[in-house]
């Protein structure tokens, strides 16, 4: 078991200690180096993959029904058809899956950005690979699934804000599963059992840290509505500092020995 596991199973067992402030300054330490890099990989990337889905749309059902997909008022819950819906809500965790991989990319971003490490364009799409892939897919398609289940069922019931609270709430615990499965080595399912442990052993000071990282990102929209490609990034460099000072690196190669280990 390397060095990442055992300090992992230590940190279940134990607990730990948190300082807001040190998490949140190696975060905005982080974020002030990547934050222009990231922002237009981001913008980019969403660009690409808007274009792709609208292609897909329209050479599949045709114009009519893009422009019909894109009403808001489609996806309320009482105005959509279920067939509408069901393709919304399988569409959107297949997303997600699909683009959890990026989402690791950034993470890296901002643990190459603490050590002043060269990040290149190629870096942010590595996750792509095996065995990453296949472990951010299925624990991306586990989480979407049960929330987007929930979601769906309490709109139905006229409780939807409930079901965003609940939404809310499981995003908020397994906030570590990418760090997880791409730092510590471990598996999708455990990933996410390990990541509600460890939120719970702090869930104050991480939720403290959460809501400043969201407050950061939304004002990048409010300020100006692209902006928010720019200070999306904070969000993902608090979520490799919250790793960093829970679970932490032994060595300043332990990260690269673990993937010559994976390779």
């Amino acid at each position: 078991m390397n060095l990442q596991k055992n300090r992992i199973e230590e940190v279940k067992a134990n607990g730990y200690q948190l300082d807001f402030a040190n998490v949140f300054n190696l975060a905005f330490e982080n974020y002030k180096k990547i934050a222009l890099y990231a922002g237009s990989m981001i913008l980019v990337f969403s660009v690409i993959i808007f274009a792709i889905i609208a292609a897909i749309i329209i050479s599949i059902f045709g114009i009519t029904a893009l422009t019909t997909m894109l009403n808001p008022e489609n996806f309320k819950a009482e105005a959509a058809s279920d067939n509408f819906l069901l393709i919304s809500m399988v569409g959107g965790i297949l997303l997600a899956c699909l683009v959890s991989p990026f989402t690791a990319g950034l993470i890296k971003m901002a643990y190459c950005a603490e050590r002043d490490e060269e990040f290149h364009f190629s870096s942010i799409f590595e996750y792509y690979r095996a065995p990453y892939f296949k472990e951010l897919f299925i624990a991306t398609l586990l989480i979407s699934s049960i929330s987007s289940a929930l979601a769906t069922a309490l709109s139905y019931a006229e409780i939807a804000l409930i079901g965003s609270l609940i939404n809310w709430i499981i995003s908020f615990f397994t906030i570590l599963t990418i760090p997880l499965i791409i730092f510590g080595d471990v598996k999708a399912v455990d990933a996410i059992s390990t990541s509600v442990t460890i939120v719970l052993k702090q869930p104050l000071v991480l939720l403290g840290l959460i809501l400043v990282a969201g407050i950061a990102s939304i004002i990048g929209f409010i300020g100006c509505c692209i902006g928010i490609f720019f200070t999306l990034p904070f969000v993902y460099s608090m979520y490799y500092a919250i790793y960093n000072e829970i679970i932490g690196f032994d060595h300043e190669d332990d990260f690269q020995e673990l993937e010559n280990q994976q390779s």
